[in-house]
């Protein structure tokens, strides 16, 4: 069975997140959004483990798995995924000797080697790979120049797209031939425009950790679905101060550092993946790029947030028609959507046949986007 699941998100324990990430709101946002099953993020918090000790079975049937992201050598972050919060334990355990955040931070930091964190997970019984592994401030490819450099002998489980790539970022490099990659929202606030941006359908057994963890460990990989990667905040190389784009020749010739200002020049994702490139891109799952509906249904209204008054009527509105977002973006008929929105629904039209008109991020801003003819 066909399972869309969001395996990475955070905690009120991790910083910069907000304090409404709380197992109901996140349970509440999954079952709007349409997402089957989602991470706990933040695992090996035990505050955070008994928050969600009593919605690990729960009445919308979303499948809880217990996940964790850690910070280990060069700042490298590590998406974990395990079976239940037994595994999560014995993995603590196996970490406490190396760090002394395992509680009141949510994503520890561990001394570590990349390897030795992945061998750590597989020993509790769980899998493991690199989280957002283009992206230039943590991410696998930012610290070195290839898996085994990072991992050494240690076999990686998955590799974390991040927001700034799809899957044809990977798909010349030849390492990861046979390593799956998964999407996730990485999300720090329960709200729908964060939430699921991005996620994985994945083709379980059973819709249980078990399940999941089984189906990421075989590829069973049906669609991988997000952003389009000029959306983040890192696609393109660009100055961090004043956000002019450079191509990589331009900011080779300058040593990184912006003409206009000084300030170091952040190579952006697209450029690093072209230079990890060695080979034809190979055959990947189909990646489906969405923006979400809330984003969508924002621009359309001229409205500077998704949150605004505006933005949630029509949203309610058309949840009125079918279930969820999902279903909203990718399947509703546009004559459907007519009858509620005429212009979100020519917007949503344009983007069903990739009619949309990108202006990418660089430098720690996100890429904006619009519907031509609209």
């Amino acid at each position: 069975m066909d399972l869309d699941c969001d395996l990475h998100l955070h905690s009120p324990f991790a910083r910069g997140v907000s304090r409404r990430m709380t197992p109901e709101l996140l349970l509440a946002s999954s079952v709007r959004k349409g997402i089957g099953a989602i991470g706990t993020g933040d695992a090996l918090e035990p505050g955070w483990r008994e928050a969600w000790a009593s919605y690990l079975e729960n009445e919308f049937g979303i499948v809880v798995i217990p996940t964790v992201e850690v910070q280990a050598e060069r700042r490298v972050h590590h998406l974990a995924l395990f079976p239940d919060f037994d595994a999560v334990e014995v993995f603590g355990d196996l970490l406490t000797p190396h760090t002394n955040e395992l509680s009141g931070n949510g994503r520890p930091h561990v001394r570590l080697s990349g390897g030795e964190v992945v061998c750590a997970v597989h020993e509790a019984g769980g899998l493991a790979g690199p989280a957002h592994a283009f992206t230039p401030w943590t991410g696998v490819y930012a610290a070195f120049d290839s898996i085994a450099a990072c991992y050494g002998g240690e076999r990686i489980d998955l590799l974390e797209l991040g927001l700034s790539a799809d899957s044809s970022y990977g798909a010349g490099i030849t390492e990861l031939s046979d390593v799956p990659f998964i999407s996730s929202s990485d999300a720090h606030s329960p709200e729908l425009h964060r939430l699921g941006r991005e996620f994985t359908r994945l083709d379980v057994v059973s819709p249980t950790p078990s399940g999941v963890l089984g189906a990421v460990k075989r590829a069973s990989i049906v669609m991988n679905v997000g952003l389009y990667p000029e959306e983040g905040k890192y696609n393109e190389t660009a100055c961090m101060r004043c956000l002019r784009h450079f191509t990589l020749s331009e900011a080779e010739s300058s040593g990184w550092r912006c003409p206009a200002d000084g300030t170091l020049l952040r190579k952006g994702v697209r450029d690093r993946a072209r230079e990890l490139s060695d080979g034809p891109p190979r055959p990947r799952p189909p990646y489906l790029h969405l923006i979400p509906l809330g984003e969508v249904i924002a621009k359309v209204l001229g409205l500077a947030s998704p949150n605004a008054k505006g933005v949630r009527v029509v949203y309610d509105a058309l949840l009125t028609v079918c279930h969820t977002e999902i279903e909203v973006l990718v399947d509703l008929p546009v004559e459907e959507i007519y009858r509620v929105h005429p212009r979100v629904a020519r917007a949503i039209g344009a983007l069903r046949q990739g009619r949309v008109k990108l202006h990418p991020g660089g430098g720690g801003c996100y890429g904006t986007f619009e519907f031509p003819g609209t």
